[in-house]
């Protein structure tokens, strides 16, 4: 299974997305597809999100993985969460907050 979030990403990018996933949300896209076309689709979008100058736009890719969690995460942008690892468990914690004054 593969599970795509998009933020601040042109409608175009959700457009293409349709053809090969779901969209339950808005921004949510999900389904069951290769690892050749998960990798193509992410390179893809990656590609389409370099294209704009919009330096908000964001994705995220988790997918069934071999490993302990059962998933892996791939993260492209600035989204508001980011993957930490600890201690090889990957998890996801709100970005810290840069102060102006600090």
């Amino acid at each position: 299974m593969v599970i795509f979030i998009l933020e601040r990403t042109p409608s175009g990018v959700r457009g293409e997305l349709t053809r090969w996933l779901l969209e339950p949300k808005a921004g949510v896209f999900l389904g069951l597809v290769s690892a050749e076309v998960r990798d193509r689709l992410w390179d893809h979008v990656i590609g389409r999100l370099g294209e704009h100058d919009d330096s908000d736009a964001s994705a995220v890719l988790v997918y069934s993985a071999d490993n302990e969690q059962g998933f892996a995460f791939r993260i492209h942008g600035d989204p508001a969460r980011e993957v930490v690892d600890f201690e090889g468990l990957e998890l996801v914690r709100l970005r810290p907050i840069e102060r102006a004054n600090a």
